[in-house]
């Protein structure tokens, strides 16, 4: 078969050999797509997390002390339930803002907990900030206001709630620190504490 003959070919394909290519451009896209959820699935999990010595050594070990991770009804929220986002489009905006993580692990900007410590203001205020601006999106997978009970709120947390929802404000406004230990920045930002409820 000439060159000519196969370009010609190429141009004007049979139905058979279309249908051919149809068919293995679906099992491939199947192939991809199953692979593709499968990669993203595991890096989804806590054991993912904090398989790098600076998650495991700081922010896992200051977790495990928290209601999040032990308490009497034994739902334990993991790192992927508070800080991926379920709905897909805004998991893959995530998964690609975390390029950036892998960026900071070549470096070692936070390898040590001298390290971690120094950029640990920055690093929650990141995390407040996106928390704010999702309107705690992470927080009301789990905790929806409206299925709260107020009568078996403690007798300060009610009469918050109440006030912060009618104020508009949203979970991480006023629950800061609930599962990873405040920064010491009380003279570098006093704006920041604002609401520190669960630390």
């Amino acid at each position: 078969m000439s060159i000519r003959s196969l370009i010609d070919k190429l141009k004007k394909p049979s139905a058979a050999s279309l249908g051919a290519l149809l068919f293995v451009g679906f099992i491939a896209g199947i192939i991809f797509w199953g692979g593709f959820n499968t990669a993203m699935e595991a890096t989804n999990t806590e054991t993912f997390c904090i398989s790098c010595h600076e998650m495991e050594e700081n922010v896992y070990q200051e977790y495990q002390n928290t209601i999040h991770f032990s308490n009497r009804s034994g739902v334990r929220a993991t790192c992927p339930d508070c800080h991926v986002p379920k709905p897909w489009i805004h998991k893959i905006v995530r998964k690609i803002q975390a390029s950036n993580e892998l960026y900071h692990k070549v470096l070692g900007t936070i390898d040590t907990p001298e390290k971690f410590e120094e950029k640990r203001l920055q690093l929650a205020q990141n995390v407040w900030k996106a928390m704010k601006s999702t309107d705690s999106r992470e927080c009301r997978n789990c905790h929806d206001y409206e299925s709260m009970d107020y009568t078996k709120q403690q007798k300060r947390a009610f009469p918050q709630h109440i006030e912060g929802f009618d104020q508009g404000k949203t979970c991480i406004d006023c629950h800061k620190g609930i599962a990873h230990k405040l920064p010491a920045y009380y003279e570098v930002d006093p704006s920041a504490v604002t609401g520190t409820a669960g630390h």
